[in-house]
């Protein structure tokens, strides 16, 4: 097994992300103008108001999204002491983390992208890396575990090959203390 590995940006996942999200931007903006009543003349708060601010999230996520093709650097990283990855705003956050902290690595569901979810024990190690409402989504109060997660939604790999890559790594930092 290697001692790194590096995993880039795929071009063809992320035009893909980015014409999708596109479509979206522009169905939200059609919403938009329709609930304002330019078409009608009646005006729909509700409506309104709900894709007003979706279209915002979307627009801010997707200029990101374009600003960060600019970089070059792998999107995750794996080395037989740590891992680092900025395939979701939690990892990217997050920063290094050390194999020795990981109790767990799965693969779950979560809306149209399966991710990988890194269990880390030890969060008190971890504390001040992440905004209030970011520890929030990843800290799990009745386990007192940590929990990140990564995408293949953009990289040259799917999601089976990202699990894979993580255990493989993660067995091997654990055979090597053994």
């Amino acid at each position: 097994m290697e001692k790194e590995t590096k995993i880039y940006r795929n071009s063809k996942k992320t035009k893909k992300l980015l014409l999708t999200s596109i479509g979206i931007c522009i169905i939200l903006l059609i919403a938009i103008i329709y609930s304002a009543g330019i078409f009608d003349g009646e005006l729909k708060t509700k409506p309104l108001v709900f894709s007003s601010a979706a279209f915002l999230i979307m627009l801010i996520l997707l200029l990101k999204t374009l600003l960060s093709l600019k970089d070059k650097s792998p999107l995750i990283e794996l080395n037989n002491q740590n891992f680092y990855g900025k395939t979701t705003p939690l990892s990217k956050s997050f920063g290094i983390v050390n194999w020795e902290d990981v109790a767990d690595i799965q693969l779950q569901k979560s809306g149209g992208d399966t991710l990988v979810v890194v269990t880390l024990n030890n969060p008190e190690k971890y504390e001040g890396r992440l905004s209030k409402m970011l520890w929030n989504m990843a800290y799990n109060n009745t386990t007192n575990q940590l929990m990140l997660m990564y995408s293949s939604s953009e990289i040259d790999i799917d999601h089976n090959a990202l699990f894979d890559l993580f255990s493989n790594f993660w067995k091997k930092s654990t055979d090597s203390k053994a």
